[in-house]
């Protein structure tokens, strides 16, 4: 990617460093001015009106000197902006094409830092790097020309004898601070994924008394990314002090033999100065190699970060030879597994097995079992959250679901998941979350529904009521019912509940069964709960063990099987019991 920008921006570039080719080349013509000054003023043939000239002749050079810096900088710092805008847009649409494989691989710190640190690192390699190492050839070049053809050679020749090993350390240095900044950004990885987890988890910890365990656990992700900093700090501290020092050796050198040649009368005075300002214009680019190889190593680790990760390929998508006019658009809902067995990983413990399940139309479908039995997994592989890729198929309307486009597919679904996230924005704008947006009174009628409409209206704005992160200004509850509202106003024509009424009282959840009745009314429903009273009114139940469907039937056929089915419910009957007690 990286290639193709440059090669569509390349005028802006190639007239960026012409820019600066500019400003060095006046530059250039300073020190010259600089010399035969001193000359004429040592021979005492230069006059006052000569001195105001060049005076002149030099604030006009600072005056485009400036001009085009800002010229040069506008074009090539804006393209290093124009390209970390196209990459973050790149990046965050790739992010979310990704499948669910991709982030239950990757922490949600590790992905800051590519979108924080990493970027940051990639612009300033491509904006001051570049401008450095324009600069760098340039006034290496044309200083060495002017100092060797107009000055003197031999003296030239003993100013670069220390620079063979200044080259020699700066690359040598250059692979220590890549190897050291790449454990940096994987250290801030790491501690940013910290962060994150405990805010998110705030009342966990509180709850827990945790404050001082997780303090200490700060502390040390923090002592690790303090001692890679310092790492890294102490190689360039080394560095950039022994460049400086190299070069204090070429000024030495200068002083001793460009003095005796002055003493001799080999080169002037104006000579002598000009060739020490000209040394010292070309010991800054030798010297600036070894931040160009800081910058550019720096920007190479975090370019390779992130081009792991758009190199990354999702494992969901749609087929190519699905047509693009899908027909038909809207399901009936006739739901399929047929021999479906599905692990997570290659090679792992299947988590469904030899599933084979029929959904008709209209149906409620409740499905129950003990914690870790495949109840999720089960929903997930219906929205093609994860394929069906180890044995069997699944079907919707008798079509195959990896012949549906994911869009249609997933349009027909209302799903409510276990965590109920919800954006921090209005609660009105978290229940109409479909791009094209959907009416109030569709986002009354669902917040009605859901036993949510009087509590949000009580609030002193109302559904305009902005949320905190992950909507924590709401309660449990609310935030349930506020997710089975954003699925009910979407009118979908399956709708997936994974255990989403665990969160309200038992009143609340008959109120909430009792509207959902009248709405599931020819549409297909899929209920995943632990709590018995949420899905014995189903028509039909499984139960789900080990992965494996063990019984199958209504409430009252499993009731007398004595099964587990049976179990829990007597199990639940005498926790209500004892409560009321």
């Amino acid at each position: 990617m990286f290639g193709k920008f440059i090669r569509e921006h390349k005028w802006k570039y190639i007239s960026g460093i012409l820019f600066l080719f500019a400003v060095n080349l006046l530059q250039l013509i300073t020190p010259k001015i600089t010399g035969t000054v001193i000359d004429g003023v040592n021979d005492g043939t230069i006059i006052e009106s000569t001195l105001i000239k060049y005076s002149m002749l030099i604030l006009l050079i600072a005056i485009g000197v400036f001009v085009l810096n800002f010229l040069a900088r506008l074009q090539i710092n804006g393209s290093s902006n124009l390209y970390e805008f196209v990459l973050r847009n790149k990046m965050f649409e790739h992010l979310l094409e990704m499948s669910m494989k991709f982030y239950n691989e990757r922490t949600v710190g590790d992905i800051m830092a590519l979108s924080t640190n990493d970027m940051g690192a990639l612009r300033m390699a491509i904006s001051r790097g570049i401008m450095i190492m324009a600069d760098t050839v340039f006034l290496l070049i044309a200083s060495i020309y002017i100092m060797s053809s107009q000055i003197n050679l031999r003296l030239t020749l003993i100013a670069f004898i220390p620079m063979p090993f200044m080259v020699f350390i700066m690359l040598r240095f250059g692979k220590l601070i890549h190897r050291r900044f790449r454990r940096v950004q994987e250290s801030f990885a790491d501690m940013t994924q910290k962060t994150q987890e405990n805010i998110s988890g705030i009342r966990v910890i509180k709850a827990f008394v945790q404050e001082e365990f997780e303090i200490d656990n700060f502390r040390s992700l923090n002592k690790r990314d303090y001692d890679r900093n310092m790492a890294l700090v102490r190689i360039r501290g080394v560095f950039f002090p022994l460049i400086s020092f190299i070069s204090s050796i070429s000024y030495l050198l200068v002083l001793v033999y460009g003095g005796y040649l002055v003493i001799d009368g080999t080169i002037s005075l104006g000579d002598f100065v000009a060739f020490n300002t000209y040394l010292g214009m070309l010991v800054w680019p030798i010297a600036s190699i070894g931040r160009i190889i800081n910058l550019v190593q720096r920007g190479k680790a975090s370019i390779d970060r992130i081009g792991n990760i758009l190199d990354e390929e999702a494992d969901i998508y749609d087929d190519p030879a699905i047509p693009k006019d899908f027909e038909p658009k809207k399901f009936r809902g006739k739901i399929e597994f047929r021999n479906v067995t599905f692990a997570y990983e290659e090679g792992g413990e299947p988590v469904l097995k030899d599933i084979n399940l029929k959904v008709d139309p209209g149906e409620t479908l409740a499905v129950v079992g003990r914690v870790g039995s495949g109840k999720s997994t089960f929903a997930n592989l219906i929205l093609r959250l994860y394929n069906p890729k180890n044995k069997g198929e699944i079907f919707i309307d008798d079509i195959d679901i990896m012949d549906i486009p994911l869009k249609v597919l997933r349009d027909n679904v209302g799903f409510v998941s276990q965590d109920n996230f919800l954006f921090s924005i209005s609660i009105r704008d978290n229940i109409a979350f479909i791009p094209e947006g959907i009416s109030d009174g569709k986002v009354l009628e669902a917040a009605k529904l859901s036993q949510l409409y009087n509590e949000i209206e009580d609030l002193p704005e109302g559904f305009d009521t902005l949320l905190g992160e992950r909507g924590v200004n709401l309660s449990g509850g609310q935030r349930q019912r506020t997710s089975i509202a954003r699925a009910l106003a979407k009118d979908p024509t399956i709708l997936i509940l994974d255990d989403s009424l665990s969160a309200v009282d038992t009143d609340t959840e008959e109120r909430i069964l009792e509207g959902l009745n009248t709405f599931m009314n020819n549409r297909t429903s899929i209920i995943i709960a632990h709590r018995i009273s949420t899905i014995k009114d189903a028509d039909k139940i499984v139960v789900l063990d080990e992965g494996r469907i063990v019984e199958e039937g209504s409430h009252e056929e499993l009731v007398t099987q004595k099964g587990i089915y049976a179990e829990m419910y007597e199990r639940q009957l005498l926790e209500e019991e004892i409560a009321k007690a």
